[in-house]
C-alpha cells in the first residue's frame, strides 16, 4: 500500500485547503517524517496567501520542498518539526526539524532534516527558522559591547533579533513597537520597550523589521551620525519612499539589507546553512522563547487560520500549527 499524507495546498489567492497526497517511497538515505508541529511564517506566508510575490522574486522566494509555482496553485512553507518514523539508525526516533511545507508526513534526504536538542521541546522547535534569521542579521550587523541598539517591528524576527541582543553584555536594547501589548512580550524577553515617539534616540544601529514607510523612517531618525540601518523586512511588491534627503548625508548614515537566504558573507567562509541552524536550535533552549508563540490550531483548521492570519483578523506572533496523533 503507497504511504500518504495530508498537505495544505493554496489553490489560488485566498484560498487554501487541505489535500491527501501519495508519498514517494523512500530512497537509501531518506527519512519519513511525521509531523508533530508547523510553524506560520506569518510575514512571509501572508505574502504567499494574498499571491502578493513579485514575478521577479517568484525564484528567490522558493522554499525547498515548495511544490507548484507562485501565485498559485503552491505548496509552501518551511518551519516543520516532526518524529523521524524510518531511516538511518542515528536518526530513528529523533525529534528533528526541517524546511518543509505543511504536511502531516514526508519523506526527505536525510541531510534535509537537523535534530533538536533534548534541551528544546519539539513545539518550541518550531521558531528555529525564526532565530535563524535573527542570527543570520546580528551576524551582518556586528553589535558591539556597549553598543545602543533600537529593534522596531515587534513580530518574529524583530523579538528574535531583541531577545538575542538582551543577552549582549553592556548593550542597551529598546524593542519598538506601535502596539502597547508588545510591552509584555519585551518583558518576558528581557529587552526594554518603547512606542515609537517615545524611543530612545542615538543609537549605534537600528534593526528595523516593521515591513512599514514609516518604521523605516523613524530607524533613520533614532540613529547617532554614522549608524546603521539594518533592514529585515520584506516588502513584496510595495514601494517605499524615504526622507534621503535633509540630514541623511550630513549625518553619514547607512541602511543595510540582510536577508537569511545567503549566510552572511562575516562568516560564510568558517559557516554554513546547516551550521547556522544547529546554532540556532541550541539558542532555543532559552524557555523565554515561548513569548513568540501567540496561538496554536489544529492543522485541519489552517485553511481558516492563514485567511484570518492574512487579512490581519488574527494578530501575534508565531501561529503554530498541531498535527494530532494519526488514531
Amino acid at each position: 500500500m503507497p504511504r500518504t499524507a495530508r498537505a495544505f495546498w493554496l489553490n489560488s489567492p485566498g484560498h487554501g485547503e487541505i489535500r491527501d497526497v501519495t508519498l514517494p517511497e523512500p530512497a537509501d538515505g531518506d527519512v519519513v517524517v511525521r509531523a508533530l508541529y508547523s510553524g506560520v511564517s506569518r510575514g512571509t506566508e501572508s505574502l504567499v496567501f494574498r499571491g502578493g510575490v513579485p514575478e521577479s522574486q517568484h525564484t528567490a522566494m522558493r522554499a525547498p520542498f515548495q511544490e507548484g509555482a507562485f501565485p498559485a496553485p503552491v505548496k509552501y512553507g518551511y518551519l516543520s518539526v516532526g518524529l523521524v518514523e524510518e531511516g538511518p539508525e542515528h536518526l530513528l526516533g529523533r525529534t528533528v526539524f526541517c524546511l518543509y511545507p505543511h504536511q502531516s508526513r514526508y519523506v526527505v534526504p536525510a541531510s534535509a532534516v537537523t535534530p533538536v536538542p533534548d534541551t528544546v521541546p519539539a513545539a518550541r522547535a518550531v521558531l528555529a527558522g525564526t532565530v535563524e534569521t535573527a542570527v543570520n542579521a546580528l551576524w551582518d550587523a556586528a553589535p558591539l559591547v556597549g553598543d545602543r541598539i533600537a529593534v522596531i517591528g515587534a513580530g518574529m524576527v524583530g523579538c528574535s533579533v531583541a531577545a538575542l541582543l538582551a543577552r549582549f553584555p553592556g548593550v542597551r536594547v529598546q524593542l519598538v513597537d506601535a502596539d502597547p501589548s508588545r510591552a509584555a512580550v519585551a518583558e518576558a524577553l528581557g529587552t526594554g520597550f518603547a512606542l515609537p515617539e517615545d524611543a530612545l534616540g542615538d543609537c549605534d544601529l537600528v534593526v528595523h523589521a516593521s515591513a512599514s514607510q514609516a518604521g523605516l523612517t523613524r530607524a533613520l531618525e533614532l540613529l547617532a551620525p554614522e549608524g546603521t540601518v539594518l533592514e529585515l523586512s520584506w516588502y513584496g511588491d510595495r514601494r517605499v519612499a524615504l526622507p534621503l534627503g535633509e540630514a541623511f548625508h550630513s549625518r553619514r548614515l547607512t541602511v543595510r539589507a540582510s536577508q537569511v537566504g545567503t549566510v552572511s558573507p562575516a562568516r560564510a567562509s568558517r559557516r554554513g546553512y546547516a551550521d547556522r541552524l544547529a546554532l540556532s536550535l541550541g539558542l532555543l533552549a532559552d524557555p523565554a522563547l515561548d513569548a513568540l508563540v501567540s496561538g496554536e490550531c489544529a492543522f485541519e483548521e489552517l485553511p481558516a487560520t492563514l485567511a484570518r492570519i492574512a487579512s490581519g483578523e488574527l494578530p501575534g506572533l508565531c501561529h503554530r500549527v498541531r498535527y494530532d496523533p494519526p488514531a
